[in-house]
């Protein structure tokens, strides 16, 4: 059968695919399946390479200035680098050099190391609600770095001698008064971990950086001032914003807030962050000075203005025991176990003028003076003075170690201006004194206030139960004076400096 020209063209065509596909499977047929490593970068695939260990090792050996800086054998690859064994045919294999470019300058490398992770605590904010923690999280070469850190901030809190007598359980018997240490642990929850570290965080190398972190937040350089002639340790923490004992943790070569200064001489002020929580349980026995009452008597005979002491008080005495708790050097809880009466106080009597036309007239005019303010509770031991803590004023004076409910004492006559609740005060009441002074009473208990607004009250009357509503870690009573309404314009005042 003869083709024509068409028909042969079909053929020829016919021919040459048939001819492609055989050479095709032929190829097929040839060619062998690979084992290699794929490799991925937080998820990303960034190509295929013949050997895993041939990447360790190249990353490894390029990267001399990070063994250098860190002093360490080997580094690894970045933390979010994986490397999987895969089968190929004919899919294109990179280079351990081209992958290594790739990512050198994209993800850090890794060494041997520790990562510490600190977990936040719950805690009452400013405002008196419930904030979680952020956790703080911390790396090293060696945890022994860590361990000392913490051991050089725990001793930041309580003396080396106090610290040292616990740890090794020879802490002195009390006999009369004293104080012991019953219990010392942090609150946070430590995670130790070792692992592979990424070299562009922060590595603790030393404990004194890590130290200087975990007591300020920080390892900048705290802010220094120079003692002027007459400063005392009080003085420039005050004016400073920070608290006595927050300067004497910064400042570790000074033994108590009275310690000498010398004009000239150098301080650090800086304001504590510490990264946890060191709880110190302590049990107490001292002496304290119970104030005398002071009962105002007035003569009608002797004009506004005579002052007479009939009979001088004199202060009792006490041998309390208490149980204390501290966060960080700072009282948050007292409870008294005991009272012992060791001498009774003796009542103060003055006599003042009452008839009018001489040195002030009327309701209202009278400005008391020190002394003449009743003390507001049934105990005395103050957990947290007037002035700065972490920065932020602290406009009264806590009062605790009374018990709950126990009874709060209105600290002069007035009017009962105010009764609130609130998130930061708790329950809480202001009294009006007709002279330009305020006081304020905070964290009551919850409903334990006895009078009513527009009141009228006497010193020493009964206004309330202690409690620890609103922001408070413990059962106290946080009692402020002002001149002023507070909070409204008023100005704060060291009650401390009215008795």
């Amino acid at each position: 059968m003869k083709l024509n020209s068409k028909q042969i063209i079909y053929v020829i065509l016919a021919l040459i695919i048939s001819f492609l596909l055989v050479k095709f499977n032929f190829t097929q047929v040839k060619a062998h399946p690979q084992e290699v490593y794929r490799v991925y970068l937080k998820g990303k695939s960034l190509g295929l390479i013949k050997s895993k260990e041939d990447l360790e090792a190249y990353i490894d050996s390029e990267q001399r200035s990070i063994k250098d800086k860190y002093k360490v054998k080997k580094v690894y690859a970045p933390d979010e680098l994986d490397i999987v064994k895969e089968v190929t045919y004919n899919e294109k294999i990179y280079t351990t050099k081209e992958i290594y470019e790739t990512i050198k300058d994209t993800e850090p490398f890794t060494i041997d190391g520790y990562e510490i992770v600190i977990k936040g605590l719950t805690k009452k904010n400013n405002e008196g609600k419930e904030v979680k923690g952020k956790d703080t999280k911390i790396y090293t070469l060696d945890d022994k770095v860590f361990k000392n850190a913490v051991t050089s901030t725990v001793k930041s809190f309580i003396t080396k001698e106090k610290y040292e007598d616990y740890e090794k359980d020879k802490q002195p018997e009390i006999k009369e008064t004293g104080s012991i240490i019953e219990n010392l642990y942090i609150n946070n929850t430590i995670i130790i971990k070792k692992k592979k570290i990424p070299v562009d965080q922060n590595i603790y190398l030393e404990s004194e950086n890590l130290t200087k972190y975990l007591l300020f937040g920080t390892t900048k350089e705290q802010q220094k001032y120079t003692v002027k002639e007459g400063d005392t340790i009080e003085e420039i923490a005050f004016n400073n914003k920070i608290s006595s004992e927050e300067f004497l943790v910064a400042n570790t070569s000074f033994k108590d807030k009275n310690s000498l200064l010398y004009a000239g001489q150098e301080v650090t002020i800086g304001i504590l962050h510490p990264q946890f929580d060191l709880v110190e349980e302590d049990h107490t026995v001292s002496d304290v000075d119970v104030n005398y009452e002071t009962e105002t008597k007035y003569d009608n005979s002797k004009r506004v203005g005579f002052t007479q002491v009939e009979q001088a008080g004199v202060k009792g005495k006490n041998r309390v025991t208490q149980k204390i708790q501290k966060v960080n050097g700072e009282t948050t809880n007292v409870v008294t176990v005991q009272t012992e009466q060791l001498v009774a106080p003796v009542k103060e009597i003055i006599v003042k003028g009452g008839r009018e036309g001489g040195y002030g007239s009327g309701y209202g005019s009278v400005v008391y003076t020190k002394g003449e303010w009743g003390w507001p509770a049934t105990c005395t031991t103050i957990s947290s003075p007037f002035g700065y803590r972490w920065g932020t004023l602290h406009d009264g004076t806590d009062i605790a170690g009374c018990g709950y409910n126990s009874n709060i004492f209105a600290a002069q006559s007035g009017t009962v201006m105010k009764i609130a609740m609130d998130g930061i005060n708790g329950q809480h009441i202001v009294i009006d004194h007709h002279n330009g002074y305020y006081t304020q009473y905070n964290h009551l208990c919850r409903g334990c206030y006895y009078v009513s607004v527009g009141q009228n009250v006497t010193k020493g009357q009964v206004i309330g139960g202690m409690g620890m509503t609103g922001y408070a870690t413990g059962v106290h009573l946080h009692f402020s004076i002002w001149k002023g309404v507070p909070y409204r314009g008023g100005v704060a005042l060291n009650a401390m400096n009215f008795y």
